[in-house]
């Protein structure tokens, strides 16, 4: 028989208190929940998780929906008011038209008084007009058709052959302008 040597166990009766495992009981299992039981739980919990996404989600997508939908209806309706400014302008040009005898004197003045409902259909809708005869040339409202002598400085804007206009200060139409430049001496 051969002998074999064993080492002795540890002289550690006890955990000592300032290691990690101090204060935790034998059986931890006494205390702790099954794992089958935290298993349960943290189905739940997911499931809870779960469940708030899809509603999220689905908010998010009527969110978009709607704003989608609201979109379209202003597109689509934008110009309503802008139409219904323009319908005495129109009632009145017919007004014109219906009327047999008319002199020029008549006409002329009705066709100033449209004059005046369109203007005032545009101040209404922000719709303004851009006539900048002896303004300096800005690219971004004009747009110059040619160049003439003129006693003015050069690149003002001398003669307009066609207004411009701005809606809301953003150019709808640009003025075709003539602008000046210097007389050849």
């Amino acid at each position: 028989m051969s002998e074999t040597t064993q080492t002795p166990p540890e002289n550690t009766p006890e955990t000592p208190p300032d290691t990690p495992n101090a204060g935790i009981a034998s059986h931890p299992t006494d205390t702790l929940p099954s794992l089958e039981e935290q298993l349960r739980e943290l189905e739940l919990k997911v499931a809870e998780h779960h469940d708030a996404w899809l509603r999220a989600k689905a908010e998010t997508e009527n969110v978009r929906r709607r704003a989608q939908e609201d979109i379209a209806k202003a597109h689509k309706f934008g110009i309503e008011k802008f139409a219904g400014e323009l319908l005495p302008v129109k009632d009145s040009l017919e007004a014109a038209l219906a009327s047999e005898k008319q002199t020029v004197e008549d006409l002329r003045s009705g066709v100033e008084l449209t004059l005046k409902q369109l203007v005032a259909a545009f101040e209404k809708s922000a719709l303004k007009e851009i006539n900048p005869v002896g303004e300096k040339f800005d690219p971004n409202l004009h747009q110059a058709m040619g160049m003439v002598e003129a006693d003015q400085e050069p690149n003002t804007v001398v003669h307009v052959l066609q207004k411009g206009y701005l809606i809301a200060e953003r150019v709808l139409r640009p003025a075709l302008v003539m602008v000046a430049k210097r007389k050849d001496a």
